[in-house]
């Protein structure tokens, strides 16, 4: 199936010369003068090598169709990440590899799409936003005006993301797993 590389997204899985190719990061460039592009870093699923492409926005680009499901995230051990189809029960076990920068995002019981393709484990996708507990942050500055400041904040997962002056410890945030980015205050 032909798509736009502008539409290419993190865990979209491209055929490019018979070989598959998992996306682990696409950007969108456009530039004042000449043409948008998209700057695509790829991993080669036979292989693992890394491969960076770059095309116009325009550009025609063969995305791969694998089996793509939901899956539960079980538990993590020396084999690797084991999720469950909740359906039929099947387990599956994901490499680190696979895995890659996804894993600091993984909660237990978590539904996640795993893409395979002649049913091994190829890429995985999780959930845009998740809701995780804020562990420490850094006080507060007197005179800091609350529309732009961020402060640095570290999670229960060990991630660093900037987060408003009035989010203290133990508060729960959503954040965007694309960028790491602090979306609001959790609901829950």
């Amino acid at each position: 199936m032909k798509v736009i590389a502008s539409s290419l997204r993190k865990g979209n899985v491209v055929d490019m010369d018979g070989r598959l190719y998992v996306v682990l990061s696409a950007t969108n460039f456009h530039p004042g003068k000449g043409t948008p592009t998209t700057s695509v870093d790829m991993r080669r699923i036979s292989d693992g090598v890394k491969v960076s492409e770059r095309w116009k926005t325009t550009d025609q680009v063969e995305k791969a169709t694998v089996d793509e499901r939901e899956y539960d995230f079980l538990y993590e051990d020396g084999e690797g990440f084991h999720f469950m189809e909740p359906e039929s029960y099947d387990q599956v076990v994901v490499t680190e590899d696979i895995m890659g920068a996804n894993k600091v995002y993984l909660q237990e019981g978590m539904r996640c799409y795993l893409k395979t393709f002649d049913g091994a484990p190829i890429a995985i996708e999780v959930p845009q936003k998740i809701t995780v507990e804020i562990t420490e942050t850094e006080p507060v500055v007197k005179g800091q005006t609350a529309s732009s400041s961020y402060k640095p904040a570290m999670t229960s997962n060990g991630l660093r993301v900037m987060v408003p002056p009035h989010i203290g410890p133990g508060t729960r945030i959503v954040i965007n797993t694309d960028d790491d980015s602090y979306v609001e205050r959790a609901k829950d």
